[in-house]
């Protein structure tokens, strides 16, 4: 590991704290804490906006420029999650990933272990996909303990490929009502419901008031938009009218920048 410590620029007084043990405290720059009724978005952006890249794959590590830091940082707000929610299009991007702490940042396993155990937590957050048509490669591993939020057309066409552990939901029959779905899971005791994207759930959860929290990562890199080039912004697909932010807190590792915002 040759990540140097996070450097505190700024800090909202009042914000929660986990009592972070000393080695994870040191290298994100102070305290960290999650309120236990709290939908978080994390993401990484360029300084032109890009989040996402239309070559398929996963993006975050380019957009990043592989930064260990916010490869960090992704590990540590997993391992306050009680859940992580995301969209079809995402987990088609990453095959083979688990959206655990450990997957993000091996090197620190058993700090984030530690971590979970410490705040009550399961050893992995719960995995929560969304997927309106169903279109899911359930032979993922990850797919085998996640719980499935779909429609009444997706529930047939995963029915029968659906692993043992795995759960689907249909909460209205021809959409997934995301305010119905963070209220499941506060119902089943999932507070702390970690958001990595993409940009269209992201849209569709903030315009729907759900997200209470945004961690972004600005990546010092360019990528240039043009018409029709299949990059995506933070933001896709809803009208947002300027949604006002509250900055709670600025990191800084190098030249990337981690950005803390109350979105209410």
């Amino acid at each position: 590991m040759t990540m140097k410590p996070l450097e505190l620029l700024f800090e909202r007084p009042g914000l929660p704290r986990f009592n972070l043990s000393p080695l994870l405290s040191s290298l994100y720059g102070g305290e960290l804490g999650i309120g236990a009724s709290t939908t978080y978005a994390n993401l990484v952006s360029s300084l032109d906006g890009v989040v996402t890249l239309p070559a398929g794959g996963e993006s975050g590590r380019i957009v990043s420029g592989d930064s260990e830091a916010d490869r960090f940082v992704m590990a540590l707000l997993r391992a306050c999650a009680d859940a992580v929610l995301i969209g079809a299009g995402t987990f088609r991007q990453a095959p083979g990933a688990f959206w655990h702490a450990a997957d993000a940042f091996p090197a620190l396993a058993e700090a984030f272990a530690d971590l979970r155990t410490q705040l009550g937590l399961r050893p992995h957050p719960l995995l929560v996909l969304v997927t309106a048509s169903g279109q899911l490669d359930t032979s993922q591993p990850a797919a085998g303990d996640a719980l499935i939020a779909t429609t009444q057309a997706g529930e047939a066409k995963l029915r029968d490929t659906l692993p043992g552990g795995a759960r689907l939901v249909v909460l209205d029959p021809h959409e997934v009502p995301l305010s119905s779905l963070i209220g499941l899971l506060r119902s089943e005791g999932l507070g702390r419901v970690l958001t990595e994207g993409g940009p269209t759930l992201l849209g569709e959860l903030m315009k729907a008031g759900l997200v209470d929290e945004l961690f972004l990562t600005a990546a010092p890199r360019l990528f240039g938009r043009s018409p029709g080039d299949g990059k995506k912004s933070l933001i896709h697909g809803v009208e947002l009218d300027g949604r006002p932010l509250e900055l709670s807190s600025v990191r800084r590792e190098g030249s990337h920048l981690f950005l803390r915002y109350a979105t209410r």
